[in-house]
């Protein structure tokens, strides 16, 4: 089960890796306008916001990543730590910006905290 928690994390940490640059570097490029549906307008108005976002996510890959390498019992802290972040903040995001982002980030820390709990 540890290795099914450490490939978890390690996707978990791969998605978040992929946001920051998807919203710092491609916002308002057309891979990602294309992922929230804004024109070249729109994307030039919320890049700054976009960036700080990207850059947040960029803290939570290299948490889990600082779970994965270090050794227990700080990674397996470390792990926790990180996916309950995952976890509020696709919560947050589901209710607040858009429905999706339960299922695209929630569940996937969710089911990663799973996994890391059962390992333990």
């Amino acid at each position: 089960m540890e290795t099914v928690a450490n490939v978890l994390v390690g996707l978990v940490a791969a998605l978040h890796a992929y946001i920051l640059v998807m919203e710092m570097f491609l916002w308002q490029k057309k891979p990602g306008r294309a992922l929230h549906g804004f024109d070249a307008e729109m994307a030039r108005a919320t890049a700054p916001m976009a960036a700080n976002q990207g850059l947040y996510n960029g803290f939570l890959a290299a948490g889990l990543v600082w779970g994965l390498i270090a050794a227990d019992p700080t990674g397996f802290r470390a792990q926790v730590f990180f996916l309950c972040c995952v976890v509020v903040a696709g919560v947050y995001g589901a209710v607040t910006a858009n429905r999706r982002i339960l299922f695209a980030q929630a569940l996937p820390g969710a089911l990663a905290l799973a996994a890391v709990l059962i390992a333990q």
